[in-house]
This record gives C-alpha cells, structure tokens and sequence, in this order.
C-alpha cells in the first residue's frame, strides 16, 4: 500500500492555508503534515517534516515565492506546487516559477469558481510520485536555432500537446526552431488567463512569431499557434487554406482544450502531410488523438521517460501504438525539424 503523500502548505494567508488544507486533506491519499505563513517558517518547516511536496504561495512578505522556489531548487530540490492568482501579473510570476522548475500550477479561488483550486488534489499526488526522481536540471544556454537558410519548410504542419511540465518542455522544443519554422499548432494544459501570457513569453525566447490561437487565424510558415486555456478547443480546418478554429464544446478527457480534439482534427485535415509530438503531462489526453495521426499516415514523436516531469501522456501514448519514436526532449525539436524539411521541389 503506498503512502499517503505528505504535503506543506505555504501561503502568508490564515484563511487561504486553511482552505488547501481542507481540500487535500480531503483525500485519504494526501496528508498535510504542516502549514507555514512565509518562507522562512517554511524553510525551517522543510527540515523538520521533510514533505513529499510543497504548495506554495507566490506573493509573500520577506520574501516572495519566486526566491524561496529558487531556493529549493537549488538547495534541496522537490516537487512545488504554485498557487497564484488568475490575474496578468499572477500569470506571469507563476510561469517563471515553472521555468525555474515548479511540478505545476493552480489558480486561487475566484468568484463562481465551481472547483476552487481545479485539480489541486490530483497534481499533489502526481507531484508526490514523481519525487524520488525529481531534481533540479542545471540550466543549459539554448542552442541557437537553424538560420532561414539552413532550413527550407516543406509542406508539413506541426501538432503538439502537452500538460504537466509542459511550459519548460515548449521551451526548451520550440527554442530549436527558426524564424521559418513549419506552421505549428499547441494544445498545452492551462488556467485560462495564463495562455496569453505564456504565449508572449514563448515568442520573445522563440525565432518564430508565437502568439495565442484566434479563430480564423490562418496557419502560415513561421507562425506557431498556442490554444487558448479553459475556454474553447482548438482545431485546424478548411484542407484548401489551414486555419486554426476555436470550439464551444464540453471538456475532453476532463480538459478544455483537449489535445484529443487537437489531434484529431489535424489527423483529419493533414494525414501525412502532420508531425505530431506528445509531450509530458499527467492523464492520457492526446494519446487516441496521436494514434488517429500515426493511422493517417503523419509522423509520431513521444517524449521519453527520463526527461519527462510526469510521463503520464506520452506513456499511455506509447502503449497505444501512437508513437512512431520516443526521444529525449532535447533531440524533439531537431527531430521535428528533421521530419518537416523539404526534400525536394515538390514537397
């Protein structure tokens, strides 16, 4: 029997401490062994009950989450869990914090937020399981990207879908990327104000244009297209002029946007001429989709075990069938680029 994960909670609110706490403890897997109202009682809080995994609050006094989260990674890595507010400057902090090496994030309670903390629940346990593997990657520079020359773009498009660990793993795939990179479509799994954000941030780090999916967006060469979170599906339509279609539908696998839905309407519209990727992430989203790719005839990438923050996704994809190759995630966007080139005047 595995044991219940033990859990710290942080946050300088009384109130806000108490209600994670009512919600994790909630479940007969979790056990929140402490609370703490700043980082230094959190601190003190690690090396005394030596938690499973950490939520922490990202506006603080003394000091804020960013440098406590800086701290424990370098200092005594494990899986953190950020709770910020849905707001810009919340958006932002929290997406630091994922690239600075944070499991995962949630979103405060909002006025007629049906499920106050979303997946709270679900992300601590995945946290926890994940944490004998889990440590700190030294940060690398990016490589440079191909030049426009060195590259020539064939008739390919690119579909990616990825949750958990998600914001570094784009990074470090879509960094590999040049200015004429394929047309590229991303579901990633996200609270809904935080996907425009994370969109500006991938297009100042990235050589192509990255910017959030609008309805009617034509797909184009050196544009990638990030699916808006919480709101509406993303799909591609219309095989004569590609462009990206936003859906009212009820959620997918339990997520709106699906990288299923995503998937499927690239396997649909593209067939051979798609390169699909699964990237990490907890549940199975985008495993049945990838798998309508690879039978359509589009190439198939999975990210491999070892570099994955949750190998969740790719795994039920790679059990599928799905995936034509699992690959480390610093060799997917090489790869990509690899399977996307043009080989000759008629691609």
């Amino acid at each position: 029997m595995t044991a219940p994960a033990r859990v710290l909670v942080v946050d300088d609110s009384p109130t806000m401490r108490s209600l994670i706490t009512a919600i994790l403890s909630a479940d007969p897997d979790v056990n929140v062994v402490g609370q703490a109202g700043d980082a230094m009682q959190a601190r003190a809080a690690i090396k005394e009950l030596n938690p499973d995994v950490v939520t922490l609050d990202i506006e603080m006094p003394n000091m804020n989450g960013l440098e406590f989260l800086e701290k424990i990674m370098t200092l005594r890595p494990m899986p953190v869990i950020m709770v910020s507010t849905l707001t810009h400057r919340g958006a932002e902090a929290t997406l630091a914090a994922l690239e600075i090496g944070a499991f995962d994030c949630v979103g405060k309670p909002t006025p007629g937020e049906p499920r106050p903390f979303g997946d709270l629940v679900e992300k601590v346990k995945a946290a926890a399981r994940s944490q004998r593997q889990y440590q700190r990657k030294p940060s690398a520079p990016a490589a440079s990207p191909p030049s426009t020359s060195e590259f020539r773009v064939g008739r390919k498009i690119v579909a990616i879908g990825s949750s958990t660990g998600g914001v570094e793993a784009l990074i470090t795939v879509l960094q590999k990327f040049p200015a004429n990179c394929p047309p590229t479509v991303i579901t990633q799994h996200m609270p809904p104000s935080f996907t425009k954000s994370f969109a500006e941030r991938l297009n100042r780090l990235c050589a192509p244009v990255v910017e959030e999916a609008t309805d009617g967006a034509r797909l184009e060469i050196g544009k990638i297209y990030l699916a808006p979170g919480g709101e509406r599906h993303l799909q591609v339509a219309n095989a004569a002029a590609p462009h990206c279609r936003l859906l009212d539908r009820d959620p997918v696998n339990g997520h709106r946007p699906s990288v299923d839905v995503l998937f499927d309407s690239v396997a649909e519209l593209a067939g051979r001429n798609a390169v699909g990727a699964i990237l990490t992430g907890m549940g199975r989203d985008g495993a049945a989709g990838l798998l309508k790719m690879r039978h359509a005839g589009a190439r198939t990438i999975g990210q491999n075990e070892k570099t994955c923050v949750v190998y969740g996704m790719p795994r039920v994809a790679y059990e599928l069938g799905a995936v034509e190759q699992q690959l480390p995630l610093t060799a997917i966007g090489e790869e990509i680029l690899k399977m996307t080139a043009a080989r000759k005047e008629s691609e």
